[in-house]
């Protein structure tokens, strides 16, 4: 279904927290073709600044989102909200015609993320999901490098999100019933994402998951934003799981918010092919054998040599997400981050801890 092409796309923010006025809120203002028009938080007061600090003159602020939806001018709304609401919200904006930016993960259970694909299908409006880390260089080179076939088959891959000692502190992140989980559904989510979309491959075939809860009963934890309230670290501290894939291929997911370890990364993949391997350990590495000897490359991504990014920081893969979300939607093409997509990664995340709490692994029926 086509509803033709905008010059200028209207956009409506739902939720003001952090996420939204540290990534969406200032790429978004930098596109001349948008205009924010209208904001909604629980708390008005966060909506009102983030209206006077990014909106169009006279932008609206709600604390109700149904009454932001209720403005049919509104062609794109982003759903900036707790985990918990993302499914409810998103669901309801896609039925009142806006197409929907949401941010990761794509929801809580997996039960809840089918819906929105649903409803994105039943209603033909466009649907997108943030994973910002798709479009940084050293992502976007070694996509179209596993496209060309440059690594062959990928077979075993490595999707890593390690911290040492970095919890966040602030909103909900703590709060299982809101957020469904802690670093797995937090940071996990983009690297696994970056795994599969790497080996274009969506079809799991089983998933083991081991959780751990060791480390965030501690009081007075030395932590990047200050100790964590024991009493509120109702989410694990670290997660761990293993997906074998229908054709045979198989991804071990490592993440942990709290973890005694000096082998750290977030949103990094490591990927063993037929023909070669790459890696995000170091930069951009790529490794091989060629006439009977082996061979390291490391990637240069700082020079430019693409036109979308010129590696001088300028462009960030925050701003080139929202500038390629609303070009989709302005021309009507398919989103980046396709949804059918991201319910995938929601699936495998869900079953890891369903095999973590019954100590036994989980199949799918594909």
């Amino acid at each position: 279904m086509s509803f033709g092409k905008l010059d200028m796309v209207r956009v409506g923010i739902i939720g003001c927290g952090g996420i939204a006025n540290g990534k969406h809120l200032p790429s978004l203002k930098k596109l001349p073709q948008v205009e924010m028009v209208a904001f909604c938080d629980l708390i008005e007061e966060r909506a009102r600044e983030a209206a006077m600090n990014f909106g169009l003159q006279g932008a609206k602020v709600y604390t109700n989102y149904h009454e932001l939806l209720a403005d049919s001018s509104i062609d794109v709304v982003h759903v900036l909200t707790p985990n918990s609401s993302h499914s409810e919200i998103t669901v309801a904006a896609l039925e009142a015609g806006k197409h929907v930016m949401c941010e990761k993960p794509m929801a809580k259970t997996s039960q809840q993320a089918r819906a929105m694909l649903e409803a994105a299908r039943r209603t033909g409006r466009k649907l997108t999901l943030g994973y910002q880390n798709r479009y940084r260089s050293d992502s976007l080179y070694l996509h179209e490098a596993c496209q060309r076939g440059d690594l062959g088959d990928i077979y075993f891959a490595k999707a890593l999100a390690v911290r040492r000692r970095a919890v966040p502190t602030w909103g909900v992140f703590l709060d299982e019933e809101q957020q469904g989980g802690g670093p797995l559904i937090d940071i996990g989510t983009h690297s696994l994402d970056l795994t599969l979309w790497m080996m274009n491959n969506y079809q799991p075939r089983v998933v083991l998951g081991v959780t751990h809860h060791q480390l965030g009963p501690r009081p007075n934890s030395a932590n990047a934003w200050g100790p964590w309230d024991p009493a509120q670290f109702t989410v694990e501290d670290s997660a761990f799981g293993f997906v074998v894939m229908e054709n045979g291929s198989n991804i071990v997911l490592e993440s942990s918010w709290a973890l005694n370890t000096l082998q750290t990364g977030e949103a990094q993949t490591v990927l063993c092919g037929t023909e070669a391997g790459a890696d995000m350990l170091d930069g951009l590495r790529i490794n091989g054998e060629s006439l009977g000897r082996l061979y390291t490359q490391k990637i240069q991504l700082e020079a430019g040599g693409v036109d979308f990014y010129d590696g001088s920081g300028v462009i960030t893969a925050s701003d080139l997400e929202a500038k390629w979300w609303i070009e989709s939607v302005q021309k009507d093409t398919e989103p980046f981050v396709m949804a059918s997509e991201a319910l995938v990664v929601t699936e495998i995340l869900e079953a890891i801890y369903e095999s973590a709490k019954t100590g036994k692994a989980v199949y799918f029926d594909n």
